[in-house]
């Protein structure tokens, strides 16, 4: 999300920069050909680093900008160390989970630091409001931003269909049942083989496939699971992909299993109908066009995934279709970014630089 409104924006009123703190990962090439400046404070990741916060204080010396945007509970707390250490662009937080999730004592500070940044943008109403009510976040403003999608990007591709499936071996009057969720235990895999398995029992015609970081073959977490539960042939494990509009059409059901910290689930703008988890915005967000199951229940989930396997696929396909009309009128990822610099402008208006 940090990459779609960054390359996004309009280039004549905003110039980005974008800092990582550890290495930039996959996102740092899209950046760098949409000629998108990037930097790195190059600390190992999961070890704490002083010298991180004095390279940003360099880098923001040097680059001098308007306003300061952190993404996740770490940057938040850098970008508070600048701003006690007096360096004073607009600072804006940006919460991307509906539960709170690493370090308890980072959390205390930024929590009891929480009216310091000049706002705090939520991408969920259930991570404003588990931020509020459980750990006492008391910001001068809230702002509720959702994820937003490139619906030119991301839309029904019957030829992308077709190959992906062609290439994974799928017959053409197989379900499939589809997740494209990195390998952490927020997103409960757990759970989506378990409701697998059952559904397996019962179909024999379903095959469920998975993306993300981490979901590889060599897995050996992943592995074990779907041996024992005996899926092994009808799971196709994907890995990572940057090309997730040519994933998402090969599926006839779209999922997401999370048990918790769900900001802003990722589905829909394929046309393709989606079962999720009552987990963060995922009832807001699908509406009347798919379907909630509880959290930590994979016999819910199941039956929710035969529910529409069992429908007639013009059926099927008009909760697709419905699914991605939502997603176009509410969450193209061209309102998003607008909403993101009419808040930018408004909080750099404000401020000044004074670094």
């Amino acid at each position: 999300m940090l990459t779609r409104v960054a390359t996004g924006s309009d280039r004549d009123r905003f110039a980005s920069l974008v800092i990582s703190m550890t290495a930039g990962g996959s996102m740092e090439e899209i950046l760098r050909r949409a000629g998108i400046r990037t930097e790195t404070l190059g600390m190992p990741r999961g070890q704490a680093d002083p010298r991180g916060i004095i390279r940003l204080l360099r880098i923001l010396r040097a680059w001098r900008p308007h306003l300061v945007q952190t993404w996740l509970y770490h940057a938040d707390f850098f970008g508070l160390s600048a701003r006690l250490l007096r360096h004073r662009p607009g600072l804006l937080w940006n919460i991307r989970c509906t539960e709170s999730a690493g370090s308890a004592a980072i959390r205390r500070v930024l929590s009891s630091c929480s009216a310091m940044p000049d706002a705090v943008v939520a991408n969920s109403v259930a991570g404003q409001q588990f931020h509020q009510e459980r750990l006492g976040y008391r910001p001068k403003r809230w702002e509720y931003i959702p994820n937003g999608f490139d619906t030119s990007e991301l839309g029904p591709d019957e030829v992308a269909r077709r190959r992906l499936r062609g290439e994974l071996g799928i017959a053409d009057k197989s379900a499939v049942i589809g997740m494209a969720a990195r390998y952490h235990p927020m997103k409960d895999h757990a759970s989506f083989f378990a409701a697998a398995a059952q559904l397996a029992q019962r179909r024999e015609d379903v095959v469920f496939v998975l993306a993300g970081s981490g979901i590889t073959p060599d897995n050996r977490k992943i592995a074990a699971t779907i041996g024992k539960l005996g899926l092994t042939p009808r799971v196709r494990l994907l890995g990572e992909r940057l090309d997730i509009g040519a994933v998402y059409p090969a599926f006839d059901i779209a999922t997401l299993s999370s048990a918790f910290g769900e900001g802003c689930p990722n589905a829909m703008a394929c046309g393709v109908p989606c079962v999720a988890t009552d987990s963060g915005d995922s009832a807001q967000l699908l509406g009347d066009t798919g379907l909630v199951v509880p959290r930590r229940d994979p016999t819910a989930l199941a039956a929710a995934w035969e529910r529409f396997a069992e429908m007639p696929s013009d059926e099927r396909h008009e909760f697709g279709r419905r699914a991605r009309e939502r997603i176009v009128r509410d969450y193209d990822i061209d309102v998003i970014v607008r909403r993101y610099e009419m808040l930018y402008e408004g909080i750099a208006a404000r401020g000044g630089n004074e670094m």
